[in-house]
């Protein structure tokens, strides 16, 4: 039976800003076509460790694989062209622009541009001033320029932040249906419920270590998730 490689591979990524160690020897691998979630409390390490992989930072010692290149080091416009889009928890589009000309920004492609403007449905905000959209609707327009760029991973930095409910739901059934194409998605997340639902494996870190992996209903029940993290048993 031939073994096929994890689309991505961190190998014992450290990351130290002066004295302060915010990753101590991460290993995370992420397999073609699921959906990885990433959690942890907050200073944990989790947009450190996607800053490293996308390349916002250089990892202080380790090493990222993608597709089994070394990618360790190279810069974000590099990653991007490589395969690798990510989110940012705050959404800066270019406010005077409108919801098509911002994602017209990441392709010179206008039928990919509103193919990802159907995905995320905003398809029937095209032409809106990105200025006037809503929160939720921000995260999706931040969603559909790196979904622009056509990437083999996607990785999202806290996309459900701040929503409620019913805007939860939605960005889940997107990111399903993102998973259903056939993209691999890193998903860095508080709000458990989501997470929970949609990821089919999960890290787990704190202070800059990796304390637990597994499905969902694994790490739910992990005490070192439990005592760091969750606090106590999270129902599924």
């Amino acid at each position: 039976m031939i073994r096929i490689p994890p689309l991505l591979i961190c190998k014992k990524v450290v990351k130290r800003f002066g004295g302060l160690e915010a990753l101590k020897g991460v290993d995370l691998d992420v397999n073609e076509g699921i959906i990885v979630g990433l959690i942890g409390p907050n200073g944990s390490g989790k947009t450190t460790l996607i800053n490293c992989i996308t390349g916002f930072y250089p990892p202080t010692s380790g090493k990222v694989f993608f597709k089994d290149r070394d990618i360790t080091g190279l810069k974000s416009y590099q990653i991007c062209r490589l395969g690798i889009a990510r989110t940012f928890q705050i959404p800066r589009p270019f406010p005077s622009l409108t919801v098509f000309q911002n994602v017209m920004v990441a392709t010179l492609d206008k039928s990919y541009a509103m193919e990802c403007l159907k995905l995320t449905g905003l398809i029937d905000k095209k032409d809106f001033p990105a200025k006037n959209l809503t929160a939720h609707q921000m995260r999706m327009l931040e969603l559909a320029r790196a979904l622009a760029t056509n990437p083999k991973i996607l990785i999202l930095d806290e996309v459900v932040a701040g929503l409620n409910p019913v805007e939860i739901e939605n960005t889940v059934q997107v990111i399903r249906r993102l998973k259903e194409r056939g993209l691999t998605i890193v998903w860095v997340e508080h709000v458990m419920r989501a997470i929970m639902k949609a990821a089919d494996y999960i890290y787990v870190l704190h202070e800059g270590l990796k304390i637990a992996e597994g499905r969902a209903s694994e790490v739910a029940n992990d005490a070192k998730v439990i005592e760091a993290y969750l606090g106590e048993k999270y129902v599924l």
